[in-house]
């Protein structure tokens, strides 16, 4: 049962609530699959068990008010329930390895997980592999995983049993890529799957399962929808915000709210959040291009130190650079769920905003505040956050509010993930395996399908 206090909701193990919706989502997606030859391990889940309810505890979701802010009513949907992870990635990580191991349950088969992430995600994969290992899911015979990260994102890897303990470090190698393009890590781990996943079956019985694919976001990610529609009062135009790389969060909600009928008369309106480095989602919805030259041109001021436009309050006034880097979690480029969301939002209603690290800054000791009365602690230094992914949604929303950009009254911030130094020990380097090229990665997974000491 949900809890409740001090205006508080507090919703637990979402993923078991839900499991009915969840599982007609997967069904439904199960039949549209893009690639019959390709590893899948179908749509199923576990049957109920005391294990499966205990592994799927960590998604938890909470709303929280946060006030009024010049006459707009904010609140937040806190996803950041698992100490473990910090992130909203929890939830998809814990459906996605739960379908591997219901296929290791039925079919006594192995699974590799293969992904390719920016950060969060391989925490959060990482960590459900653990938690099945942990709750007798699944052995780590059975279930091992491999991620690849851009090197630039390695400080936001969380330790864990898979990197502290030697042998589970092998079997669920941390991959680091050091590249010009962060996302070149996608076709990396495409292709491993692509030209080395057969014959890493033949020689040694685990099949490769390449997960980046939004339906199996999108799956998990409906929740979203169901809590709100359970426990927030209605509303004829809720604004929905969210930070965004490729907005696989926010598709997930409206495919939530289009299996809600009491949906139906009220169309959520989403706003998208990004930072300079990746602006492509805004600059697709306000241009019909992700092109960086739609950007405003930025003038450097002696004065201050930054740099300054006033042509497009849809884009920093401040900055520290025109290409600054907020945080590279935000990595995707010319993401291809532009179309989906551009469309969205012209028909149901809300829009876009790219903020700048200055702009967080001068927002943080309020946003401090204002998380604090929510029961949120930001650490009194900026320095010390890791993740800004709640940082960037505050500050958007506020600067749009005070820029005359939101119609709405009624506000929903997607707590994505925040997370400082404090909250995890980073992977150290040894315990890291940088890669350069396919080979190497297809020799480093041969090792973890072989595992210590020539096993199987």
């Amino acid at each position: 049962m949900p809890t409740q206090t001090h205006g508080d909701v507090r919703v637990d193990n979402v993923l078991h609530r839900y499991r009915e919706e969840i599982a007609d989502v997967l069904a439904e997606c199960g039949q549209t699959a893009k690639n019959g030859a390709e590893f899948n391990p179908g749509v199923d889940l576990p049957p109920v068990s005391e294990e499966l309810t205990a592994y799927f505890a960590a998604s938890s979701l909470s709303f929280r008010p946060l006030g009024e802010y010049r006459g707009k009513e904010l609140r937040l949907l806190d996803l950041m329930g698992n100490p473990r992870t910090r992130t909203t990635k929890t939830f998809a990580s814990l459906l996605i390895v739960a379908r591997a191991v219901e296929y290791i349950r039925r079919t006594h088969e192995r699974v590799m997980i293969v992904s390719p992430s920016s950060g969060n995600k391989a925490t959060a994969l990482r960590d459900a592999v653990l938690r099945a290992h942990e709750h007798g899911l699944a052995s780590p015979e059975q279930l091992n995983i491999l991620t690849v990260v851009p090197t630039a994102a390695a400080g936001k890897l969380w330790a864990s049993a898979l990197s502290e303990n030697e042998w589970l470090r092998l079997r669920n190698p941390m991959v680091v890529m050091d590249a010009a393009d962060r996302s070149a890590v996608k076709p990396l781990a495409r292709a491993l799957v692509d030209q080395y996943g057969a014959s890493l079956r033949e020689r040694y019985g685990v099949n490769l399962w390449f997960t980046l694919d939004i339906d199996n976001y999108k799956a998990a990610d409906i929740v979203r929808a169901c809590a709100e529609y359970e426990f927030l009062p209605p509303t004829r135009s809720r604004l929905h915000v969210h930070a965004v790389s490729s907005a696989f969060g926010l598709l997930g909600h409206h495919l939530g709210t289009q299996r809600i009928a009491a949906a139906a008369a009220s169309p959520p309106h989403y706003f998208l959040v990004q930072h300079l480095d990746t602006p492509d989602m805004v600059l697709s919805l306000h241009f019909g291009s992700p092109s960086r030259d739609n950007l405003p041109r930025y003038r450097y001021d002696a004065a201050s130190g930054l740099y300054h436009q006033e042509s497009d309050p849809r884009f920093p006034a401040r900055a520290y650079h025109p290409e600054e880097n907020l945080d590279p979690t935000f990595y995707t480029r010319r993401p291809t769920t532009s179309p989906a969301m551009d469309a969205l939002i012209r028909t149901q209603g809300g829009g876009g905003i790219v903020v700048s690290l200055p702009e967080c800054f001068e927002r943080y000791p309020l946003l401090r505040a204002l998380l604090a009365d929510a029961g949120i602690t930001l650490p009194h230094d900026p320095r010390a956050l890791r993740e800004w992914s709640l940082v960037m949604a505050l500050t958007g929303i506020l600067n749009a509010v005070d820029r005359g950009l939101v119609p709405e009254d009624d506000i929903l911030v997607h707590g994505s993930g925040s997370y400082t130094e404090a909250d995890f020990s980073p992977i150290p380097a040894p315990h890291l395996a940088p890669v350069g090229d396919l080979g190497a990665l297809a020799e480093l997974a041969g090792r973890a399908a072989l595992g210590k000491d020539g096993w199987p």
